[in-house]
């Protein structure tokens, strides 16, 4: 490799590290917001207008940014079609679902296992290879977050048990994986697909969310406001972000970040005047180092490659 493609692969490496933890800073918001927004209206019916309202500047993003080739676009629908029902709809209904059974936390609790699992599947189905260093930063990730959550007790952690809400949110992660792993749409620019996605939702999802009666006019100000942020902010920009990322790095690089969600939940908590101990800061630091050690891993030829290179 020459010295110039040397630097470009970093300089889009770190680009690609930047989007990532812009997507999950926003997801983090999403799982704040999500919980207060679903007290007035349904899963189908949040899903459903979230993207709904994201989809006039998604399209705008893709014939600004991409200049997509329709065309292209009309070969590869039925492909965007499956994406769009994994990871738009399918994911979202999951996870707010879950969050009728489970708090905010006891959902984050269940997405530690997803950086581990979408890598597993990523070995198995795609035959991604995995270092020693991309191994090492996963587990320090994963045990951040569990210190994080179980506030660095022993006892904690033993006593937990898994309720509905959690294991429907093991559902989710499955889910999440796989729209990761196959997100890539040759021929496809990530914002047109993504664009393409919410407008697929929108159509399928439309009946159900008009017979349930999910009219905006029945939400309070604070449920609208909470919605045109979850439209804006988790929708457009954290899965524009997810899936620029997902056209530079394959899926076992971008899982690790996903335990950032949880760091970035328990930094707004401290924003917002909730109280922070010295186990969230500890485990904070142990998955923000478990995601420098697999950025570093990635910089070169890295921890991860796929099977063809």
């Amino acid at each position: 490799m020459s010295g110039t493609n040397r630097v470009n692969t970093r300089a889009r490496g770190v680009l690609a590290s930047v989007a990532m933890i812009g997507a999950t800073l926003f997801w983090a918001v999403h799982y704040q917001l999500s919980a207060r927004v679903l007290e007035q209206m349904t899963p189908v019916g949040l899903t459903f207008w979230r993207w709904a309202i994201a989809l006039v500047p998604l399209v705008v993003l893709a014939q600004v940014m991409e200049h997509p080739d329709w065309r292209t676009v009309w070969r590869r629908l039925p492909r965007l079609v499956v994406l769009s029902l994994l990871g738009l709809a399918g994911y979202n209904l999951l996870l707010y679902a879950a969050l009728a059974f489970t708090t905010p936390v006891g959902a984050s609790l269940v997405n530690a296992a997803n950086p581990a699992l979408m890598v597993l599947l990523s070995v198995v189905l795609t035959g991604q290879r995995v270092s020693g260093r991309g191994v090492a930063g996963i587990v320090l990730s994963l045990v951040g977050v569990v210190v994080v959550l179980t506030d660095g007790s022993l006892a904690t952690l033993l006593s937990m048990r898994f309720n509905a809400g959690q294991l429907v949110m093991l559902a989710a992660i499955l889910v999440w994986s796989l729209y990761t792993i196959y997100g890539r749409v040759p021929g496809v620019g990530p914002i047109t697909s993504t664009a393409v996605q919410a407008a697929v939702v929108v159509v399928l999802l439309a009946p159900f969310a008009i017979a349930g009666g999910d009219g905006l006019p029945v939400a309070s100000g604070e449920a609208m406001t909470g919605l045109i942020v979850i439209a804006l902010l988790p929708s457009v920009a954290s899965y524009v972000l997810w899936n620029l990322a997902g056209s530079v790095v394959p899926s076992s690089v971008s899982a690790i970040y996903l335990n950032l969600i949880t760091v970035f939940v328990v930094v707004i908590g401290l924003l917002l005047g909730q109280p922070v101990g010295v186990a969230e800061l500890a485990g904070g630091a142990l998955v923000i180092a478990g995601v420098i050690i697999t950025s570093l891993a990635t910089a070169g030829r890295g921890a991860f490659a796929t099977a063809e290179d």
